[in-house]
């Protein structure tokens, strides 16, 4: 999928997510007193409220949870047919991240196991999901 987007902003609290692609790990902020696993970005964490958070290496595994296709061109530079997900991360229950499916409409499912890949726009590493095991070129 290499579709034109608009890229996020690269700040602070979220810059580590958008740039951690470029080794290929995907990573999320997870807090040293209870080890809870917090994701988008937050300063402070949700279940012990510490702000002791820092940007840890995850599996880049997970499940779909929902999903939707994406039939409508919107955007003038944006391809029509995308699949939109919603991916619960194997680390922790709840854990989400949504992000774009890179198979077939008629291959996605819930409850497919996915791993992540990354897609690179100047300085951002997008992270995308495919099913497990997929060959992506």
């Amino acid at each position: 999928m290499s579709a034109a987007r608009k890229l996020p902003v690269i700040d602070e609290l979220s810059g580590f997510f958008w740039t951690s692609g470029a080794d290929g790990r995907l990573r999320i902020l997870r807090c040293g007193p209870c080890s809870h696993w917090q994701h988008p970005p937050q300063p402070r964490c949700a279940k012990c409220h510490s702000a002791d958070l820092a940007p840890q290496p995850v599996s880049g595994r997970g499940r779909v949870v929902s999903f939707t296709v994406n039939y409508q061109s919107w955007q003038k530079d944006v391809a029509a047919l995308f699949i939109f997900a919603v991916i619960e991360l194997a680390e922790q229950a709840e854990l989400y991240v949504f992000s774009n499916l890179t198979c077939a409409p008629e291959a996605a499912r819930s409850d497919m196991a996915v791993e992540v890949i990354f897609e690179q726009q100047e300085d951002v590493w997008i992270p995308l999901f495919q099913p497990l095991g997929a060959d992506h070129a």
